[in-house]
């Protein structure tokens, strides 16, 4: 198994500690899976690597990694919504499924020692989980991003640098020390093998109903779940298992929306923007590093842009908590997006939204 350039197409080893090609662009996987067959899965792992025939994972390196991450129940909030709670998860987030087979793959090729930057929830995962394989970890997170986050990630033996300024300047400055130093760069949106993980949340949803429902609401900050969600789908139309690609609707924050605004002109590229302060850090990236390909995958199967009113997160969010499920403002903004939908929609039924998020999360 090999990684291929996405900008040159040049083939490099999977055990490269680069995080890009030598021409500068980012890594895609060469791997297609078999094709979905329930008989592959391993009914005696109840963890996301019950589907590891279906991912691009070699050995067993995941043993000593997985904290049963995954596999999150879905629940009903009414009649036409369903829940999936992946903030029942190791880290109370739904970045665990990348994590986990991410730091697998770095523990088989023999890291040691790694760099990442997140706005929380992946650094908060990937931390936890380098901790499990004996690979330090150090996070680069932008100011203002939740002090439970950061108190969670110094937990797991961490070092965290508080990068002031916008979420996009942070990055900035993480891969400067990776370019400088060489360090291992652990990062969600970089290195593929954290979205072959995402795509369990398909494969989940799938075992659990029986079907893909009609539509499912995906947040896309970075998109890293947007890619492992699509590349999950197109795996399962693919294998015939399902007919036609469900309705995807993914949403952005209103206050920061580059992917939204290309969309509503088909634009290849994403808009450029000038973040504003959100309530849905998870998703405050003016500058998403695979916006092409973001791009390119809504435009090939008719997705859906969105964006979450900023003023109506926090009603949405005392929404669903009056109905028993406290998530984070950012998770919130999910179900205030998917509201604004049906506003211009109209009524749409049978619907998943993903529970990102754990609310103890952004109490702040």
């Amino acid at each position: 198994m090999q990684y291929v350039c996405t900008k040159c197409g040049k083939h490099t080893p999977v055990t490269t500690m680069s995080p890009t090609c030598e021409c500068g662009g980012l890594f895609e996987l060469d791997y297609t899976p078999p094709a979905w067959n329930p008989a592959l899965i391993d009914q005696k792992e109840w963890s996301l690597f019950r589907y590891r025939r279906f991912l691009a994972l070699d050995g067993n390196a995941w043993r000593d990694v997985t904290m049963g991450e995954g596999h999150t129940p879905i629940i009903r909030l009414d009649d036409d919504v369903m829940l999936k709670m992946d903030y029942l998860m190791p880290t109370l987030s739904f970045k665990d499924r990348g994590a986990a087979t991410l730091v697998s793959h770095m523990k088989a090729i023999g890291v040691k020692s790694c760099v990442q930057d997140s706005s929380g929830n992946a650094g908060n995962a990937v931390a936890a989980y380098a901790a499990r394989a004996g690979i330090s970890c150090e996070i680069f997170v932008p100011e203002g991003t939740s002090p439970s986050k950061i108190r969670m990630i110094e937990s797991h033996g961490a070092r965290v640098n508080v990068v002031p300024g916008t979420r996009d300047h942070c990055a900035d400055v993480c891969r400067a020390k990776v370019k400088s130093e060489g360090a291992y760069y652990a990062n969600h949106v970089y290195n593929p093998f954290f979205y072959e993980g995402m795509k369990a949340y398909i494969y989940e949803t799938l075992e659990q109903l029986g079907r893909i429902p009609a539509n499912i609401v995906v947040p896309v900050g970075n998109g890293t779940l947007f890619i492992g969600v699509v590349k999950a789908l197109e795996h399962l139309l693919a294998s015939g298992v399902i007919e036609k690609f469900p309705q995807i609707i993914a949403l952005q924050s209103e206050n920061c929306d580059p992917l939204y605004q290309a969309a509503q002109e088909h634009m290849p590229h994403a808009a450029h923007v000038t973040p504003a302060p959100t309530m849905a850090e998870g998703i405050a990236i003016g500058v998403p590093m695979r916006g092409d390909e973001l791009l390119d995958m809504a435009y090939r199967h008719n997705i859906v842009f969105v964006r979450a009113p900023e003023d109506k997160i926090l009603q949405a969010r005392a929404k669903i908590a009056a109905r028993g499920v406290y998530c984070e403002h950012t998770t919130a903004a999910n179900y205030a997006a998917y509201l604004a939908y049906c506003e211009e929609h109209g009524s749409t039924p049978d619907t998943l939204i993903t529970m990102c998020g754990a609310g103890i999360k952004s109490d702040h």
